[in-house]
């Protein structure tokens, strides 16, 4: 039986084993998911046991099955998960849930499966990957070794960088490097002096988490543009433009188009979420059309602007950002870092805000680096190094992730393709375009497990004869 490995069990690599396992070509092979947390499917986004912290897409519109897709809703309802939770449900009726109820969800439905042996999770950590000459893998596990015929890379984001001029706050126990470790703010007292490097969805994380916790204290939102991200529409909209018909073909095509439709559906009292979601929803086809030039143009120019417009906050942590900007202890500022040093007094770090000259220097009790995935690093973290130092991976041309090819394969720095090794989630976002959605991420993980089923087809296809000839040559 073929063995079918799969590396990370996050929310992409847990829909990629589901849809894979329910398959007729999933039936006929083993597959392993590789995940040293308890749960399949939470991974980092949906782990999180903090309150504060909710899905930022109405439940409605998340599902592990596009051909099912008010399933998480339906599971809300029968497990009467956000009965004691008051403030799920927002004042336009849709259900905001905590984040962690969505990994439940995710892992009950894998459940059937797991315990059939339909689907094996080893709880451990993979920490290097190499090829054999014959073409399979081995995956050098914390307990073990496991052997793979096929592999999917299904791993999360790297860490968030360090910035250069926050660098010298290292290793300093104020400096938060990675929000998304567990307990990173339950020592923050409650009239620390915050600094929140970052505006998009980690940043307000931060401050709805530090408001649940009883902070009273000032804190300083840095980011170069100083765009906080936005809420949603006061009721569900429709996708409202149409971008796939004749795509455009240059950054500055498709931003005339979309200042168009939002000009057009505001006419209309239309707001401009509708045009987003059409955007979002014509995303494959929008990037595709886009030649690579125009792709890493977009990434560099645009990126920042279109994260905060389509990745909202859940009503309930826009509330807190606004309470808190309200009452004067939130200020967004938009300027560059330019210095750090720490202090007995405190962290100090120097900024300079935009359009200015001038540079202004204050002293937080605690400093927390919300400035995304570090993409370009992912090559420097196991068990990715092992395939980037032997040849079989390679960074993508736009900085978002690895080079893939349109059937997710992975591609060799030459070019050239890697047999039975897949890419799966966003670090294929390069070649795909949008990728972090949830809903986006569910369609991309079903057509992942398509392609692995015919993968899985072919593999038995080639067997038959090598089986048959050996029953041959077995006989009288």
């Amino acid at each position: 039986m073929t063995t079918l490995a799969i590396i990370g069990g996050g929310f992409t690599g847990a829909a990629v084993a589901y849809h894979l396992a329910r398959s007729p070509a999933g039936r006929r092979a083993q597959i392993v998911v590789v995940e040293p947390r308890e749960m399949l499917g939470a991974g980092l986004a949906y782990s999180t046991r903090d309150p504060a912290h909710r899905i930022n897409v109405p439940a409605d519109r998340m599902s592990l099955d596009t051909q099912d897709p008010d399933a998480f809703a339906r599971w809300l309802r029968a497990t009467g998960a956000i009965a004691d939770d008051p403030d799920a449900v927002s004042a336009s009726g849709q259900a905001f849930p905590q984040r962690g109820l969505f990994g439940r969800y995710v892992a009950d439905a894998l459940a059937p499966f797991v315990a059939s042996g339909r689907i094996v999770h080893r709880r451990t950590a993979a920490e290097a990957i190499a090829r054999r000459p014959g073409g399979t893998f081995d995956v050098a596990l914390a307990d073990g070794v496991l052997h793979a015929d096929l592999l999917v890379v299904a791993t999360t984001h790297p860490p968030p960088a360090v910035p250069a001029a926050l660098r010298a706050l290292s290793g300093d126990p104020r400096f938060v490097v990675d929000p998304g470790e567990p307990g990173v703010l339950d020592a923050v007292s409650r009239d620390a002096r915050v600094l929140v490097v970052g505006s998009g969805l980690t940043a307000a994380d931060m401050v709805a988490s530090l408001d649940r916790r009883g902070h009273r204290g000032p804190i300083l939102m840095l980011s170069r543009n100083g765009l906080r991200s936005r809420g949603h529409a006061p009721s569900a909209v429709e996708p409202f433009g149409d971008f796939t018909s004749a795509p455009a073909r240059t950054v500055r095509e498709l931003t005339r188009n979309t200042r168009h439709a939002i000009d057009e559906a505001a006419a209309m009292g239309i707001s401009w979420h509708a045009v987003l979601d059409a955007l979002r929803t014509g995303g494959p086809t929008i990037w595709s059309a886009l030649p690579e030039q125009e792709r890493r143009q977009l990434v560099r120019r645009l990126r920042s602007f279109w994260d905060v417009h389509r990745f909202r906050i859940a009503p309930q942590v826009a509330a807190v950002l606004d309470r808190a900007q309200g009452e004067g202890r939130l200020r967004l500022v938009a300027a560059s870092l330019v210095s750090s040093q720490p202090g007995h007094a405190g962290l100090t770090v120097a900024y300079r805000p935009r359009g200015g000259r001038a540079i202004e220097s204050r002293d937080f009790d605690i400093v927390v680096n919300t400035t995304g995935p570090a993409h370009r690093a992912v090559v420097e973290r196991e068990p990715v190094r092992s395939l980037f130092e032997a040849g079989l991976i390679d960074l993508d041309r736009v900085g978002l992730g690895l080079h893939v090819d349109a059937e997710h394969r992975a591609l060799r720095r030459d070019g050239s393709v890697v047999p039975g090794l897949f890419i799966a989630g966003p670090l294929a976002r390069g070649t795909f375009g949008e990728l972090m959605g949830l809903p986006q991420v569910t369609a991309h993980a079903e057509l992942v497990a398509h392609i692995l089923g015919q993968q899985l087809e072919a593999c038995e296809a080639a067997d038959r004869p090598r089986m048959s000839g050996a029953r041959s040559r077995s006989g009288p």
